[in-house]
């Protein structure tokens, strides 16, 4: 089982706190920081697991997911969607979008490595 994840945020501080938790934990780490060139950026790695936030310079995170589903070598792509808003209507656009699971800033460390090993393991 691979353990290759791309992290797609904008804020420092976060990339830095997955980053730790989930290298402490075996996980190789790839970070990417815009929303233009993010679904080419997944092609390229083809990850494990890709772990998306909503608002992204460039281009909203439901977009980048809505592209990666519907290209045949993405479409089944694990993807942990992140974001700032806990609305339920943030939920269901992440649903709608294809996301695997959603979850909302702040979160623990344990949620973060739980649902990554969830995603992945399937």
């Amino acid at each position: 089982m691979g353990k290759n994840v791309l992290v797609i945020e904008d804020e420092p501080n976060i990339i830095e706190a997955i980053s730790f938790i989930l290298s402490r934990d075996g996980w190789s780490v790839a970070t990417h920081s815009n929303g233009h060139d993010a679904v080419g950026v997944v092609q390229k790695a083809m990850p494990d697991l890709v772990i998306l936030d909503v608002m992204l310079p460039g281009k909203t995170g439901y977009d980048i997911l809505r592209e990666l589903r519907s290209e045949d070598a993405t479409h089944g792509l694990p993807v942990l969607m992140l974001t700032a808003k806990g609305q339920v209507k943030d939920r269901e656009m992440a649903e709608r979008a294809g996301a695997s699971r959603f979850m909302t800033k702040p979160f623990s460390n344990a949620e973060v490595l739980d649902a990554v090993r969830e995603l992945v393991a399937g």
